[in-house]
């Protein structure tokens, strides 16, 4: 299953129209394609689906959805939190 977890933008490289994105602690990319020119910038909260920023959140909303997601995690046991981070990696049709 792909989730959407809130995820900040740390790093734009305008000339790959890709973000760098700190999603939890874990650093990845994403394309900027599917997003206005210049909407997301360094510092915004945005949601990814497939490898692609989908939407930007303000980060109240963000910061409450990460609680959440905080709270799951703690009730996982290890094999499931395990399980979790494996199916993200290998959600179908990522852009890289």
């Amino acid at each position: 299953m792909c989730l959407s977890i809130p995820s900040k933008v740390t790093k734009i490289d305008k000339e790959t129209n890709m973000a760098t994105v700190d999603t939890m602690g874990v650093s990845r990319d994403a394309a900027l394609d599917l997003m206005e020119e210049g909407d997301v910038k360094i510092g915004d909260y945005v949601l990814l689906h497939i490898g692609f920023v989908m939407n930007k959140i303000d980060e109240e909303d963000a910061m409450a959805s990460l609680d959440t997601y905080k709270e799951i995690i703690e009730i996982m046991d290890s094999e499931e939190r395990e399980k979790a981070i494996l199916e993200d990696d290998e959600c179908p049709n990522r852009a890289t």
